[in-house]
């Protein structure tokens, strides 16, 4: 019968048959390279990062695994796309940006990702792969499969913080994964004594209490018993495993980088180790293989390289459409808003928000909730209070002290069809996941298609006497990043509603609750679950002299300052940021002719300079007077409530809007 991976079972000495699978998934990888590189010379396909010398590894951990185990590649991870049938035809329009390769040509090489082979593609950064192999494998456990995951690291990728918050949290969760590092000797030109100080890399495994084996990763055999013995042991016995397979790069990091920098003794060395000839020798010297049957194999290899080769040059390549790149960057949604409303109580926006996730646990049972100390005690809010005893602890998370992977794990429980919600403690904290947001969650279906279901809230805001790193409101760092949206309500019936329509949608959303408001505002709110629109605003006051666009906290403000004034005003609660509701803003533009846009944040830099451009490119001829704006200093947040009154914007809104309206 034809082998497929997955099909290859494990058994003391290795069959005839095996082997020569084996044999022929090297070969494959192999010539494809000597294809590539040949085309790269010609200048047919613009770079080339090569696994040449290293393909035992892909070869060994791909054959081990069964189709259904997501497997996270890197660089030079060919032979796993080769082992799982990917066709031919796509690889290579992907790597020559074809409109038919996996990524339309918005990205180059490995950096994508095919769900119906259970590949997952890497990002140039190379930690986040690491995290969402764990969430796949937190998915797999939580729906009782045996499936498991695994992922590549290279040696360099061990010094990243995502590989110390991805393995500590895949052992604390006891989570079905393989971490696969490629000691290749060298990151780039750094060679492993400037990269590490340990004497080998899986001794790491030590400190985060999980088993670790060092292997020979030149040996295909011994790389494809490994693998096999582990994942058949982790998928009874759930927990994570660290290997580290030992080999070298007998080219640059890429093609352009050269090898000057590696002494040519270590070419001499690992020559001799070389995957394919060595294991080539072998099947010769025990006669399952002979000169013809090795010609015979490399000849079918080349036809089907060659035939793939033809169809890519045939392929067109991409046409720019405006329309179809922006409608790509996000995952279509249409929301439902004809939710029956039921009996409303006076609630606080802290209430409303926890009745959100109740709401929304109860509706999904894919939802899972994930944040620090948000189980039994409920979280520093006290949001999640009594989570745990209605949904247990499968579903209400308690996470290590780490924001990065936790991102990433709800990033790979997306891939399985889960729902998340990662709460940060405080929103300053999401600093340390911001790599995973908004270079990962946000671009996977711009790139290649999938969405990522996550909602990330992010308790925010001043006026609670917190300091300068419990009290910011970041809503400009991700509302200018296309992929995500942003989400920033001001009242308890908007942050239940806008919280369960959040949930809802299928795309990352930034979800930012004001600290100031979760015990100081109140307002009713239905006890079912319902949703508001997001990306449409909310008129809270009417008025004709002057419009202030605001959101958040300020929005109160406004209100107090414009009654305590006696002044008729529009007061435009943006409600979400991105996307803006432009309609809206628009028409308040039109009715008063005199605008204020007034925001927490600092004023430099903040989201009133976009929408203040955006009305005097769109609406200057409305205008009765300029766009002012209305942030807060150009300092950190201060302690002190006094310093703190004195950096809030609010302290200077009366004085701008009699101005304003004295223009």
């Amino acid at each position: 019968m034809e082998l497929t991976a997955g099909t290859i079972k494990n058994k003391e000495g290795l069959d005839k048959e095996t082997l020569l699978y084996l044999y022929r998934q090297l070969i494959m990888p192999r010539m494809i390279e000597e294809k590539m590189l040949l085309l790269l010379r010609q200048g047919k396909i613009p770079k080339w990062f090569s696994g040449i010398g290293q393909e035992a590894i892909s070869v060994g951990c791909a054959a081990a695994l069964n189709p259904e185990d997501y497997i996270f590649t890197l660089h030079r991870n060919l032979g796993v796309f080769t082992c799982r049938n990917v066709p031919l035809d796509r690889l290579f329009m992907q790597w020559q940006g074809k409109k038919n390769g996996f990524t339309k040509g918005r990205d180059r090489s490995f950096h994508f990702g095919i769900k119906e082979y259970g590949i997952i593609g890497m990002i140039s950064h190379l930690g986040p792969q690491l995290s969402m192999a764990a969430g796949v494998a937190l998915a797999r456990k939580l729906a009782k499969e045996e499936w498991i995951s695994l992922a590549f690291t290279g040696e360099g990728g061990t010094s990243q913080g995502e590989f110390h918050e991805a393995l500590n949290t895949a052992a604390v969760w006891k989570l079905p994964v393989i971490f696969v590092i490629e000691n290749n000797q060298y990151a780039l030109s750094t060679p492993v004594n400037e990269q590490y100080a340990s004497e080998n890399l899986v001794d790491k495994g030590i400190g985060y209490g999980m088993d670790s084996i060092q292997i020979d990763g030149n040996d295909v055999v011994k790389v494809f018993e490994t693998i096999s013995n582990i994942a058949n042991d982790i998928r009874r016995n759930p927990r994570p495993f660290l290997v580290e397979c030992m080999t070298f790069r007998m080219r640059g990091h890429e093609e352009a980088s050269g090898t000057k920098y590696v002494p040519q003794e270590l070419f001499e060395e690992w020559k001799d180790k070389d995957p394919v000839s060595s294991f080539e020798n072998q099947l010769l010297e025990n006669g399952l293989l002979n000169q013809d049957s090795i010609a015979e194999i490399k000849s079918s290899v080349t036809a089907l390289i060659n035939k793939a080769w033809a169809e890519t040059e045939a392929d067109s390549e991409p046409v720019a459409d405006k329309d179809e790149e922006l409608n790509d960057v996000y995952a279509p949604h249409s929301q439902d808003l004809s939710f029956s409303e039921s009996s409303r109580e006076n609630k606080r926006y802290i209430d409303a928000i926890s009745s959100a996730l109740d709401n929304s646990m109860t509706r999904y049972d894919q939802l899972i909730l994930m944040g620090q100390d948000i189980a039994e005690y409920g979280g520093a809010f006290k949001i999640t209070e009594g989570f745990v005893k209605k949904y247990g602890k499968e579903r209400v998370r308690n996470t290590p002290l780490c924001e990065s992977a936790i991102v990433g794990i709800a990033a790979g429980l997306s891939l399985c069809g889960y729902k998340s919600v990662v709460e940060m403690q405080f929103g300053d904290f999401v600093t340390c996941a911001f790599n995973q947001i908004v270079n990962n969650a946000a671009k996977l279906h711009y790139r290649w298609g999938e969405n990522c279901d996550m909602v990330v809230r992010l308790p925010a805001g001043a006026g609670v006497a917190a300091g300068p790193f419990h009290s910011q409101t970041n809503e400009a760092w991700f509302a200018h990043i296309p992929g995500l949206k942003v989400v920033y309500p001001s009242s308890p019936y908007d942050a239940k509603g806008l919280l369960c329509a959040a949930i809802s949608d299928p795309n990352p959303i930034i979800f930012l609750e004001h600290k100031a408001l979760y015990r100081g505002v109140t307002g009713e709110i239905p006890m079912s679950y319902y949703e508001v629109e997001i990306g449409k605003a909310k008129l809270v006051n009417e008025g004709d002299q002057v419009s202030i666009i605001t959101f958040g906290a300020p929005v109160h403000w406004a209100v107090e300052v414009v009654k305590s004034l006696n002044i008729s005003a529009d007061i435009l609660d943006l409600r979400t940021l991105n996307p803006l509701d432009y309609p809206a803003i628009d028409a308040t533009v039109q009715k008063t002719g005199r605008v204020i846009v007034l925001h927490e944040d600092n004023l430099f830099g903040g989201l009133g300079g976009e929408i203040a451009a955006y009305i005097g490119e769109h609406l200057f001829q409305y205008l009765d007077a300029p766009v002012m704006r209305v942030g807060s200093l150009e300092t950190p947040i201060p302690f002190h409530a006094k310093l703190e009154e004195n950096y809030l914007g609010k302290s200077r809104l009366e004085n701008v809007l009699i101005q304003m309206l004295n223009y």
